[in-house]
């Protein structure tokens, strides 16, 4: 190996700073060369490959005879030379930015380049450009995940693997064109299939967001809402681009996956945003769902619209009107502030939001939360590629099974406790009331307002709130009561701890390390086909120069709050619990 001259003051050095002595040894001549280099940058002093003319300072590095070693054969310790004197130093390269910065981007795929250079230079002193600093990341990225490339090309065997250790789960992927570029991917695994049929409500979510990575794409989703109105993540699917194409292949493939698992498909309830592309798919595919707005989006609409606060707080009244008379009603107090609020509902019709008019039952659950954990999934991955991408989600869906399972395992109550406070207001609530029985199964609920009536063989109360909620209102838990029945039991099933614990009853298996995987090209044993498809990466890329970013609030994501309406004086602000009015 040819000398190596580093020109070290003896004064700088110090015990934490690393070191060398005659004899040492290092595994390799990389592992040789980038000692010298961290040596180098870390005392400020420059390497070459022959001495500074004057300066004697002198290291020798020899191969071992026999072995792969290489060892310092010379070092001589004393310079002359006067070192680096400016922040920039030559042995600050790309390879070595990617090895300083591996362990931080290990743990945060997020470190961004203007990050390094600045961490770089206040932990070793030196000056690397905005450049050096991306590219390090890109280097330290590929050694760590992989290139974006590889990603692709592993899809087929990832998808294989998904297959063979959670059976029963759907993961396919799609290429076209003559070099089999990228095009989808749909992944679900057997635990969300099995939780959603057996255990969740009949209602699905549907969103997208826009991937940032290197060749963009677009992430979809279907969620389910468990018993405690968390997210259920059912079905994944990544494609190249967002397309009325696209989603129309998700809702088929959601529409097998639903009918191979189930002899009777339950009647959805499906709620988004309602684009065209969607629209279609869901009426192509599930034509008897009820197809509602989220209703964060029909309300962001009327308030950047109208710019109304009067205008805003009647349309949040009539939102939640249970019956079709108290939803005119609001309506009527609109349109005599605004007559443009006219054109607007035929543009929003409320079939298609309001509770009144809504044929579907939504349970309570009226927005998109898989909008925001889409935005965080975009937010967090989409550095990495596209299969540890997918493992990052596979995890985080582990981790909620895992958490939830074992929460749902520590309730003794027969209802999950959202659920369980809501029946304890209704009970509260109900001893307003007068009850008469008019039979075995029907009551008349009187107040001093108004009469409802109750039939708790059907489940139906004339306010429309139990079948609405799928939870007893008050006017039936006092008819209930009444009779010596246990409010809790006339619940939905989907709310009970038993259906919680059925719905994370399943276990997401990990998948082996990738080193394990066959790739294309490579025969598979037991007779099985070889994978004889390269994928490669999809024609779209990422447009040079800084993106557009858009801004999204914390506060979008939050679920509209509930007006609360007193069904004694019909008062908004407080329950029948705390009115004052006298009965």
């Amino acid at each position: 190996m040819a000398d190596h001259a580093l020109t070290v003051p003896n004064d700088s050095l110090s015990l934490a700073e690393p070191t060398l002595s005659i004899g040492q040894e290092f595994p390799d001549v990389e592992t040789c060369r980038r000692t010298l280099k961290d040596i180098a940058i870390a005392l400020h002093f420059d390497l070459r490959i022959c001495s500074k003319e004057g300066c004697p300072w002198r290291v020798h590095v020899a191969k071992c005879p026999g072995v792969p070693t290489f060892s310092i054969r010379t070092l001589h310790g004393e310079h002359t030379c006067e070192g680096v004197q400016n922040l920039h130093h030559q042995q600050a390269s790309v390879g070595w930015v990617a090895r300083s910065v591996e362990a931080r981007i290990r743990d945060n795929p997020q470190y961004k380049p203007k990050e390094i250079l600045q961490d770089i230079r206040d932990q070793h002193g030196v000056a690397v450009s905005y450049m050096q600093a991306w590219r390090g990341k890109e280097r330290s990225m590929a050694a760590l995940h992989g290139t974006y490339e590889e990603g692709y090309r592993l899809l087929p065997a990832y998808c294989e693997q998904i297959r063979k250790t959670n059976p029963g789960s759907i993961a396919s992927v799609f290429a076209t064109g003559q070099e089999n570029c990228f095009h989808r991917l749909f992944i679900s695994y057997r635990a969300s299939i099995y939780g959603f049929i057996n255990a969740c409500r009949p209602l699905l979510e549907l969103d997208k967001a826009n991937l940032k990575g290197k060749y963009l794409g677009t992430l979809l989703c279907a969620a389910g809402v468990d018993a405690e109105d968390a997210l259920f993540p059912l079905a994944i699917a990544i494609v190249d681009v967002e397309s009325d194409e696209n989603w129309m292949w998700f809702m088929s493939e959601l529409r097998k996956l639903l009918g191979v698992n189930t002899d009777n498909m339950p009647r959805l309830t499906i709620l988004s945003e309602r684009q065209r592309g969607i629209v279609e798919a869901v009426e192509t595919h599930f034509p008897s769902a009820f197809h509602c707005f989220c209703l964060r989006y029909v309300s962001e609409n009327f308030r950047d619209t109208f710019k109304n606060t009067k205008l805003v707080n009647i349309f949040w009244n009539a939102v939640y009107a249970l019956t079709t008379v108290e939803f005119e009603a609001k309506i009527s107090e609109m349109v005599e502030i605004s007559q443009d609020v006219i054109p607007w509902f035929q543009q929003f019709p409320p079939q298609l939001w309001a509770i009144a008019y809504f044929e579907g039952v939504r349970y309570g659950h009226f927005t998109l939360g898989v909008t925001e954990l889409l935005y965080n999934w975009a937010l967090e991955c989409h550095e990495l590629p596209v299969v540890q991408m997918m493992e990052y989600i596979r995890h985080q869906l582990t981790s909620w099974f895992n958490d939830r399972r074992e929460m749902g395992m520590r309730w003794t109550s027969i209802l999950v406790p959202s659920t369980e406070r809501q029946i304890m207001e209704a009970i509260a609530d109900a001893r307003c009331y007068q009850v008469l029985r008019a039979n075995e199964i029907e009551f008349e609920i009187v107040s001093t307002e108004r009469t409802n009536i109750v039939d708790i063989r059907s489940r139906v109360c004339s306010c429309r709130r139990w079948q609405l909620y799928g939870l007893p209102c008050a006017h039936a838990a006092a008819a209930l009561l009444s009779c010596g029945q246990n409010v809790h039991l006339f619940a939905e099933p989907c709310f009970t701890v038993a259906s919680y614990r059925e719905t994370y009853s399943q276990m997401i298996n990990a998948i082996p390390d990738k080193s394990r995987w066959k790739e294309p090209g490579e025969g598979a044993e037991g007779g099985v086909a070889k994978l004889d498809i390269t994928i490669r990466p999809p024609k779209t890329r990422r447009p040079p120069g800084r993106p557009k970013k858009k801004v999204l609030r914390v506060e979008n994501f939050k679920r509209p709050k509930r007006i609360v309406q007193c069904g004694r004086c019909h008062l908004l602000g407080h329950s029948q619990k705390k009115c004052t009015m006298p009965i």
